[in-house]
C-alpha cells in the first residue's frame, strides 16, 4: 500500500477519506472548510494579542504538515487553539512579558504534545484514557474556560471606562452569535462567530462612520498596506514562568485531537485509530512551527467535523486547498491591515461569548460520557481542580511558579490518581 491515498474520484453522495470531487468542485469545498474555522483562528490571536495574518498563515502550514504526517488520510484542518487564550494572557500579564515569551511557552507545549504522539505511536493510546479520563480533561478545559472570565469582563468594562455605545455593540454581538447559532440555518450555524463579528463590524461603521455616534473605524491603514507580502515573523523566548504555564495546555490539546479523531472515524465508518498517535504528533509539530514565527498553538477543528458531516465530503485533498488559500492570506498585508480594524467592543463581545462557550463546551465532556458526581472521586477532582483554576491560584516552589491553570491541571490529574489508589474498579 502507498504512503498516500490515490484518491480516486468519488462518484457517490459520500465522498470518502481516500476519494476526492470531480473537477473544479474542490476548491469551493475547500474554501468553506476555511469559512468554517476563519472565526476561531482569525478571533484568538486577536484576543491573544498575536498577529492575526501570522496565526492565519501558520494554520494553512500546518494543516499541511498535519496532512503529510497522517499520510493523507485523516481529514481535518488545524487552527488557532481556544485553549491557550487564558495561559498567554497569563504571561503576557507579568511584569515585563512580551509575545516572544508566550511564543516560547507555546512551543515548549508543543514539543510535550509531540511526545506524547510518539509514545502513543510506540505504546497506544489506552494509557492516555486512563492518566487523563473524562472527568480530568473536562475539568482542566473548563478552568480554562473561566480562568478567562475576569478578562472579558475587563473588556466588557472597557478596561474601567465603558461607554454606552461600547456596552451596546459589545452585548448585541453576544446575542448574534446566540441567535445565529440557536436559530440559523445548519450551514450558517459553524460560521456563528464569524457571522457575529460581521454584524457587530456592520454596527461600528453605521454608528461610528456614518452617525458619528461612537469612535469610527479607522482605515487608513488598510489602504496603505500592500496586496502581498511576508507577514511580521517574531521570534520566540525561552523563560520557565511562561513554559510552565502554557505546557499544561497540551493535556487539553490532546483529548481535543482524540475525540475529533475518533469522530472521524465514527462518521467516515474507517477506523482511524492507527493514526492518533500521528495525529498527536503532527499537531505538536504543528504548535512548535507556529511558535517559531509568531503563530499561536493550533488543535484540529470541531467545525469542520461539522462541515464534513453534512456535506458528506470526507476528501482529505480538500483540507489541501484550504490550506493554500490560508497560506494565501497570510500573505497579504492588507487582508492582516483589515483585520486589525476590528473594533474593541465588537472584540469584547466576542470574548464574553467564546470565552463562556470554552467552558461550557467543555462540560459537554462530562455529560457525553457519563461522568458519575456521585462519586467522590470525581466530585473532589473537578471541584478543586476547579477552583484552583477559575481562581487563578499561583503556586510559589523557591524561584519556580506555576500559574492557575498549571496548578489546576496538576491537581486534577493528581488528585484522580490519588483518591484512585486501593479502590475497586
Amino acid at each position: 500500500m502507498s504512503y498516500f491515498p490515490r484518491w480516486r474520484v468519488g462518484t457517490g453522495q459520500v465522498i470518502m477519506p481516500d476519494e476526492r470531487l470531480p473537477g473544479a468542485a474542490s476548491l469551493p469545498m475547500g474554501i468553506q472548510h476555511l469559512l468554517a474555522m476563519s472565526g476561531s483562528t482569525i478571533v484568538a490571536p486577536i484576543l491573544m494579542g498575536f498577529d492575526p495574518n501570522v496565526a492565519v498563515f501558520f494554520s494553512g502550514i500546518g494543516t499541511l504538515l498535519f496532512f503529510i504526517l497522517t499520510a493523507g488520510r485523516v481529514p481535518s484542518y488545524l487552527g488557532s487553539s481556544f485553549a491557550f487564550i487564558a495561559v498567554v494572557l497569563s504571561v503576557l500579564g507579568q511584569e515585563g512579558a512580551t509575545i516572544a515569551h508566550a511564543l516560547g511557552g507555546i512551543i515548549a507545549c508543543g514539543a510535550l504534545y509531540a511526545l506524547i504522539g510518539v509514545i502513543v505511536m510506540l505504546a497506544g493510546y489506552g494509557w492516555v484514557e486512563k492518566l487523563m479520563p473524562p472527568v480530568v480533561t473536562g475539568t482542566i478545559g473548563i478552568a480554562i474556560g473561566l480562568n478567562l472570565a475576569p478578562v472579558a469582563v475587563d473588556q466588557l468594562n472597557a478596561f474601567g471606562t465603558p461607554t454606552p455605545s461600547h456596552l451596546t455593540v459589545a452585548l448585541l454581538t453576544v446575542l448574534c452569535m446566540a441567535m445565529v447559532s440557536c436559530y440559523g440555518p445548519s450551514r450558517t450555524r459553524r460560521l456563528s462567530v464569524l457571522l457575529a463579528l460581521l454584524f457587530g463590524y456592520v454596527l461600528v461603521l453605521v454608528l461610528g462612520n456614518i452617525l458619528g455616534l461612537m469612535p469610527a473605524i479607522d482605515f487608513s491603514n488598510v489602504a496603505a498596506a500592500d496586496w502581498f507580502g511576508l507577514p511580521h515573523f517574531q521570534t520566540p523566548e525561552f523563560h520557565w514562568s511562561a513554559i510552565t504555564l502554557i505546557a499544561p495546555v497540551a493535556i487539553v490539546l490532546v483529548a481535543e485531537n482524540l475525540g475529533h479523531i475518533k469522530a472521524l472515524g465514527a462518521i467516515t465508518g474507517q477506523d482511524m485509530d492507527r493514526y492518533i498517535g500521528r495525529g498527536f504528533l503532527a499537531d505538536g509539530l504543528a504548535t512548535m512551527v507556529a511558535g517559531s514565527g509568531g503563530g499561536t498553538g493550533v488543535t484540529t477543528y470541531a467545525e469542520n467535523i461539522g462541515v464534513m458531516a453534512m456535506t458528506k465530503v470526507y476528501s482529505t485533498l480538500v483540507f489541501v486547498i484550504a490550506a493554500f488559500v490560508a497560506i494565501l492570506l497570510g500573505l497579504s498585508p492588507k487582508f492582516g491591515a483589515l483585520l486589525q480594524t476590528i473594533p474593541a467592543p465588537v472584540l469584547a463581545g466576542l470574548s464574553v461569548a467564546v470565552f463562556g462557550l470554552i467552558a461550557s463546551a467543555m462540560a459537554r465532556i462530562w455529560i457525553e460520557n457519563k461522568v458519575d458526581f456521585s462519586d467522590p472521586r470525581n466530585l473532589f477532582t473537578a471541584g478543586i481542580a476547579l477552583i484552583f483554576g477559575a481562581g487563578d491560584f499561583t503556586l510559589h516552589i523557591g524561584a519556580f511558579s506555576l500559574g492557575g491553570i498549571g496548578t489546576s491541571t496538576l491537581a486534577a490529574l493528581l488528585l484522580y490518581q490519588l483518591l484512585g489508589i486501593g479502590r475497586k474498579a
